[in-house]
C-alpha cells in the first residue's frame, strides 16, 4: 500500500468514526478524489517529507503547522464548493488547503500573516502550477474584501470569535468553516451558512485543536463590532 493510499484509508476511518459528529457517513467524491492528486510531501519542509502522509499535523516552521488530512479532507466538504465558486482562505501556511480547493473551485484567494509563509506559499504554488490561487501576506482578520462577497470561507486558525468582517464578505447563501475558541484550550469546528435573507446559522461539528489566529483577532470583542457564535447545533444541543 502505498503512502497516499493509507493516508486515504485513514480519511474514510475518521469519517467512519465521527459520522455521528460529521451528520454524514461518507466525504464527497470531488473532495476524496482532490486529496489524491495534490502531493502533500511538496507542502512540508524536506526534515518532514517521511512524516507527509500521516494523519496527523506536521510543522512547517514559524509555529505553524499543515493540517491532519482528516481536518484538511472535512473542512473542505463542509464548505461544499462548487466549480464556479469563489473562495477566501485565511491562513495560507503551507498553501496545501488551498492547493485542494484549485482544483474543486474556480478562484481561491488566500491571506498569511506571516510574511515569509506567504512568499513561500507564492513560489510553491506558482512551481507546481496552480495558477487559480492568489496568495496576500495580511492580516487575515480583515478578510479581503476586494474581491468579496465570496461563496465560501474557510479559516485555518483558531479565532475566539467569528470576526465581524469575515461574515460581511460572506454571500447570501454561502458558508464558513471556522474553529473556534481560544489559544490552545477548547475549541470547536464551527460550520456558518449565511441565508438568503443574511440570518445567520451556526452548527458546531467536533473538538479540533488548531493554532491561534493572531493579529486584530485577539482585539477584545467589546472594542470591536463582533459576531458572537453560539456553540450548539441546529437542533439546540451540543453534538
Amino acid at each position: 500500500m502505498t503512502r497516499l493510499s493509507r493516508m486515504m484509508r485513514e480519511i474514510e476511518e475518521e469519517v467512519t468514526l465521527t459520522r455521528h459528529l460529521i451528520g454524514k457517513d461518507t466525504l464527497n467524491p470531488r473532495v476524496l478524489d482532490a486529496m489524491r492528486k495534490v502531493p502533500r510531501d511538496r507542502f512540508v519542509p524536506s526534515e518532514s517529507k517521511a512524516y507527509a502522509y500521516e494523519n496527523g499535523p506536521v510543522p512547517i516552521g514559524y509555529g505553524q503547522t499543515i493540517s491532519q488530512p482528516y481536518i484538511v479532507a472535512l473542512m473542505t466538504d463542509l464548505l461544499d464548493p462548487e466549480p464556479d465558486d469563489i473562495v477566501l482562505e485565511i491562513g495560507t501556511g503551507s498553501c496545501y488547503q488551498a492547493a485542494v480547493l484549485s482544483l474543486l473551485v474556480k478562484r481561491v484567494y488566500t491571506v498569511e500573516i506571516i510574511a515569509e509563509l506567504a512568499e513561500q506559499a507564492r513560489e510553491r504554488l506558482m512551481r507546481l502550477c496552480y495558477a487559480n490561487v492568489e496568495v496576500r501576506a495580511g492580516d487575515g482578520y480583515h478578510g479581503w474584501p476586494e474581491h468579496a462577497p465570496y461563496d465560501g470561507i474557510i479559516v485555518t486558525a483558531a479565532a475566539p470569535y467569528l470576526p465581524k468582517a469575515l461574515l460581511d464578505q460572506l454571500r447570501p447563501g454561502g458558508r464558513m468553516v471556522i474553529p473556534i475558541g481560544l489559544p490552545y484550550r477548547h475549541q470547536e469546528l464551527m460550520l456558518v451558512e449565511k441565508d438568503e435573507q443574511r440570518q445567520i446559522e451556526t452548527r458546531s461539528i467536533l473538538d479540533v485543536a488548531f493554532v491561534p489566529l493572531t493579529g486584530d483577532s485577539m482585539i477584545e470583542p467589546e472594542r470591536e463590532s463582533v459576531t458572537r457564535i453560539d456553540r450548539t447545533n441546529t437542533d439546540g444541543e451540543r453534538p
